[in-house]
């Protein structure tokens, strides 16, 4: 009875051994992909061209906001001389175009988060090569997002982030300056 219980638990570590010898050996990494896209030179300078984008927007909006106060101010104080109609007429346009300043409000909001998409969509393409060529040649059998996963403790060592960035830089090094340019391009028009 002794033999088989030995017997049994040596088959039974023949079979579990090679499966936490594999376990230990699959290597896992995580990469802050928000940081990396903070840190890489072309995202720095995506981030600073969409800045100057609302800020020049923004701009827009506060002069079209005063519009609209300083015709409000004018409407109220030459309401006591208008007559039934022209009061309405006054109303309905001041209505008109507070709604069009709250479409185009509506459109820039849009379109800025278009545009910011659409240029963070290429920096994440690229930097979703890197890191298959980074989880490729150092083992790694899976690579999550940090935040996506919900990832709350992990060893530092499987923290892929500062490579990404690293590597990214180096392969691109032009990437915020043609960031830049493209910004710069439809502004001398």
């Amino acid at each position: 009875m002794k033999r088989t219980l030995v017997a049994l638990a040596v088959a039974a570590f023949a079979v579990v051994a090679p499966r936490a010898a594999r376990a230990a050996e699959l290597k896992i990494g995580f990469v802050n992909l928000q940081q990396a896209v903070s840190e890489v030179d072309e995202g720095k300078a995506a981030r600073e061209a969409l800045k100057k984008e609302f800020e020049q927007k923004q701009k827009m909006l506060d002069d079209k906001q005063n519009e609209l106060k300083r015709m409000k101010d004018d409407l109220d104080k030459q309401m006591i001389v208008m007559s039934e109609e022209t009061k309405r007429e006054k109303a309905m346009e001041f209505e008109r175009k507070v709604n069009e300043m709250q479409q185009v409000y509506v459109q820039m909001q849009k379109d800025l988060s278009d545009r910011e998409r659409e240029m963070m969509k290429g920096i994440f393409d690229k930097m979703e090569a890197i890191i298959k060529d980074i989880a490729a040649a150092e083992g790694y059998a899976y690579v999550f997002e940090q935040q996506q996963a919900g990832l709350v403790v992990a060893p530092p060592s499987s923290n892929m982030t500062a490579e990404v960035i690293r590597r990214y830089n180096a392969k691109y090094k032009g990437g915020a300056k043609k960031a830049d340019d493209k910004k710069a391009a439809p502004a001398k028009k």
